[in-house]
């Protein structure tokens, strides 16, 4: 979980926790209160305990209703086993440098583990990334999204000429590729991802799905495999 996320979680917890012993010392004269600040003094591990559990509580009613729309991604957008059973899908920008970090995690999972579907939901929020989200869309369109993704991250940052040298390495089919770019289905891609992190609630890339889980950031190969494990379609 993120630092900043778990603090601003622990605080709302700390304040639940004192309106809720302001209520009880109304009620019982200061006792209640005394009693749950010393018992929070006593045992200071149960506020990270509560801000985890208080963070999946509020990730799986964000992504109630959503898991099949959420699922169903962009038609070749995909990495590792297009029929895997199990499923984590990535919200990623070509010029992120998390998403940079990540990508080699990403790659390892999809190497390792021969039942993960790693769907691929591109959002570009990061100045000059929106051509490379397009083209990669593109790419998928021809059946060739992996070779692109993998060079993009590795020609990045994108701009109109890393772009063009990803497509070239990916064997793309550059004047398809540049039509489909422009494409309703891939303007539509676009806008719905947005969408799609918008009422989820994440703020950045990368973020992850993995069934009824939501997080964001580099959280490296341990916990992303965990959550993968986790996802059974």
């Amino acid at each position: 979980m993120d630092h900043s996320i778990k603090s601003l979680t622990l605080t709302a917890l700390l304040a639940l926790l004192c309106g809720f012993a302001g209520a009880a010392a109304w009620s019982y004269s200061g006792l209640a209160d005394a009693r749950t600040k010393t018992y929070l003094l006593e045992n200071p591990d149960i506020l990270p305990q509560m801000a985890d559990a208080y963070q999946l509580q509020q990730s799986a009613e964000r992504m109630a209703g959503l898991t099949g729309e959420m699922n169903q991604g962009f038609p070749g957008a995909i990495l590792g086993n297009p029929n895997g059973s199990k499923v984590l899908v990535e919200f990623t920008d070509y010029n992120c440098p998390y998403c940079q970090k990540s990508h080699a995690d990403v790659t390892r999972l999809a190497q390792s583990d021969p039942d993960l579907k790693i769907i691929i939901r591109e959002w570009p929020i990061f100045q000059g990334s929106d051509l490379a989200a397009r083209m990669a869309l593109a790419a998928a369109k021809q059946g060739k999204f992996a070779a692109f993704h993998e060079a993009m991250f590795r020609l990045a940052p994108a701009n109109p000429e890393s772009v063009n040298a990803a497509a070239q390495a990916a064997g793309l089919d550059m004047e398809q590729a540049q039509a489909d770019g422009r494409a309703a289905d891939v303007e539509a891609e676009l806008v719905r991802n947005a969408s799609l992190a918008q009422r989820i609630g994440f703020t950045g890339t990368p973020s992850w799905v993995a069934g009824d889980q939501a997080f964001e950031g580099a959280v490296g190969f341990e916990a992303l495999k965990q959550a993968a494990d986790a996802s059974v379609e």
